[in-house]
């Protein structure tokens, strides 16, 4: 079985930075990607990113974020991250992570999901 946890969401000011962690427990995932995703109030969901896992490194992100998140994955602690920066109103939303073996920017295609941590920008 394996488990998704998300942390580090929070209210932010827009133009902050906030960082979210994805912690996965259970079996290994290697060869799996991973990614996030989140979905605001009355809006469908949406890709934010993705990364492989293992190897090289690669990494996909919505036009939307691209220049502004960043993921990074650390194997010992078997964390993902989602640094978050100059984030605005139109950030605000679940983001909730996922994992997969295919790297993509699906937003359902996803074997394995977290429930998902808030993240509210505003003034």
């Amino acid at each position: 079985q394996v488990t998704l946890v998300e942390s580090g969401g929070g209210l932010v000011q827009p133009g902050d930075s906030l960082k979210l962690s994805c912690a996965l427990s259970g079996r290994s995932l290697s060869r799996y990607a991973m990614g996030w995703l989140r979905q605001a109030p009355g809006k469908e969901r949406e890709f934010v990113g993705s990364i492989t896992w293992t190897g090289l490194t690669s990494t996909i992100y919505a036009d939307s974020v691209k220049g502004r998140f960043t993921i990074t994955r650390d194997y010992v602690k078997r964390e993902m991250y989602l640094h978050m920066t100059n984030l605005k109103a139109e950030d605000t939303a679940v983001y909730t992570c996922a994992s997969d073996l295919r790297q993509s920017n699906s937003t359902t295609a996803w074997e394995y999901w977290g429930q998902g941590t808030q993240v509210t920008v505003s003034p």
